[in-house]
């Protein structure tokens, strides 16, 4: 037995743990009571959930992710604030990082009050599954993303069109570092991207180098179509009438209504309301429906820049107070998708809602892909309010058929839940997919004005730096795209030696 000296001579590591005055004791009793009713009602509601999700789960790997994602959710439904702080001064975990380890955690804090009571538990040794959840994400990281996937933040690119043309792009990308290519279904066709997969292979083949290729559908996204203005340069201001029509309708809008634009998905405008808000190009544009017509709706603007903006064909509209019932995978993402299945390592699922379209997808993929379409990875983007609320369920019918990955699509997020909740969700986002082992992406304007024009702001570059606590990062087209990939590297390297998830690694500092 272990002895600790003192002014009072040596006392065993026993009479130390009993060492608790009465207050102490009874504030540690009370502690160890909450835990172990914690475990129970967590263990407990965490079950039934899993027994939901059992027959959603194919892939052996995924039910112990599923469970502890479960026995998350049941944790985050309570208040543990008072927990927390009653746990602190005691130098116990604080339950502050443990979305990979729900229960291993709560045992470890439940053997170390014991302990302090001097009752220390026979099983008081490390929990061999407490850091399993951290395995299982390394290694769907690196599956997903390769080799750097396991240790640090990977990186995407998307192709732009020119990438077609010009096979130095990929070989600028191969040679740069990049983990991944991200080619847009929305964008170009079958042609264009034939051409860049062939300028890929070949920059990979000089290298030596693989990369993998993602391939995003475009999904039921509702965007401007034509667009009349009062002359050419027009903008919209703060107080200003704007018309959307449904598609062709734009004849039909008064010529009392200057500003007219095209609204590509015409149910879109039926299940729109009066008092509604309407976001265009990315929330750029903000404004509130007053009038209904048989072609559409009459808005005024109520939040826009001071230089007013071009209304433009093929942005972005929004129709955040509306759940628009449309199909996941339209006629065009069908097609798109039979191209995707041949060439892609992942799909990337544009406004997925629900496990019902991840299914829609699931079967879409198995007639493409009969006898291996689970080897192929889904990339769930999440954009909506809808996707939000109903992401554990989605998250399961995927992971648990196929290798997944979860897309923070912050653009169409914020724009839909508002951009004040934006930052909050994305970190709700990261601690459910790290309760079930999923990697995720970072995307939408990652460095953007370095990207498009040529320096950085220092708001971006903080926001690229907390990006280091996903597994991988997207970068958007743009001329200054190499110059940003030369900077956002090196920041992801330096980050991922201060933080990993949402715990701080302390390194030596080197500053003082």
């Amino acid at each position: 037995m272990r002895l600790i000296a003192g002014s009072a001579g040596a006392i065993t590591m026993n009479d130390a743990i009993a060492a608790p005055d009465h207050g102490t004791r009874a504030h540690i009793e009370a502690l160890l009571h909450e835990i172990e009713t914690l475990i129970a009602d967590v263990e407990r509601e965490g079950g039934a959930q899993a027994k939901t999700w059992a027959a959603a789960i194919v892939r052996p790997d995924f039910a112990k992710s599923a469970l502890n994602l479960a026995h998350y959710l049941a944790l985050r439904r309570r208040d543990l604030r008072q927990l927390q702080r009653g746990l602190m001064p005691l130098g116990l975990s604080s339950l502050g990082r443990l979305e990979s380890r729900v229960i291993p955690t709560l045992e470890a804090v439940r053997t170390a009050l014991l302990a302090l009571l001097g009752r220390p538990p026979e099983f008081a040794r490390p929990n061999p599954a407490f850091l399993a959840g951290e395995r299982r994400l390394a290694k769907r990281a690196r599956g997903l993303f390769g080799e750097a996937g396991a240790d640090r933040t990977a990186l995407l690119v998307t192709c732009p069109t020119e990438a077609a043309d010009d096979p130095q792009f990929m070989m600028g990308l191969v040679n740069r570092g990049v983990e991944v290519v991200r080619i847009n279904c929305a964008h170009d066709g079958p042609e264009q991207w034939l051409s860049m997969i062939a300028h890929l292979r070949a920059a990979e083949g000089a290298t030596g180098r693989s990369l993998k290729l993602f391939m995003d559908l475009g999904g039921p996204k509702i965007r401007t179509g034509g667009v009349r203005a009062p002359g050419d340069g027009a903008r919209l201001r703060n107080g200003d009438l704007f018309a959307v029509a449904k598609p062709g309708a734009l004849p039909a809008v008064p010529p009392t209504v200057p500003f007219a634009v095209e609204c590509t998905l015409a149910e879109a405008l039926m299940d729109a309301q009066i008092g509604d808000r309407l976001f265009v190009d990315d929330g750029k544009l903000g404004a509130v429906i007053e009038r209904r017509a048989p072609w559409g709706v009459i808005a005024h603007v109520v939040a826009v820049a001071e230089r007013g903006l071009r209304l433009k064909p093929e942005k972005g509209l929004n129709f955040p107070d509306r759940h628009i019932q449309i199909a996941a995978l339209t006629e065009k993402d069908r097609s798109d998708l039979a191209f995707v299945a041949g060439h892609a390592d992942a799909v990337e699922f544009s406004f997925v809602q629900s496990a019902d379209d991840v299914r829609m997808l699931q079967d879409a993929l198995a007639a493409l892909r009969p006898d291996d379409w689970r080897s192929m990875a889904v990339v769930l983007k999440i954009e909506t309010a809808e996707a939000v609320a109903n992401l554990p369920d989605i998250l399961v019918q995927a992971a648990g058929r196929q290798p997944t990955a979860i897309m923070i699509a912050r653009g169409d997020l914020a724009v839909e839940i508002g951009f004040a909740r934006t930052a909050e969700m994305q970190e709700e986002i990261l601690w459910l997919a790290e309760a079930s082992d999923t990697p995720v992406i970072w995307a939408t304007q990652v460095l953007e004005h370095l990207v498009t024009k040529g320096t950085p702001s220092r708001g971006e570059m903080t926001d690229a730096a907390m990006a280091a606590r996903s597994e991988c990062v997207m970068l958007n087209k743009g001329p200054y795209l190499f110059e940003a990939i030369d900077q956002l590297q090196p920041l992801l390297h330096r980050m991922s030696a201060n933080q990993h998830k949402k715990a701080p690694q302390l390194r030596r500092l080197r500053s003082w």
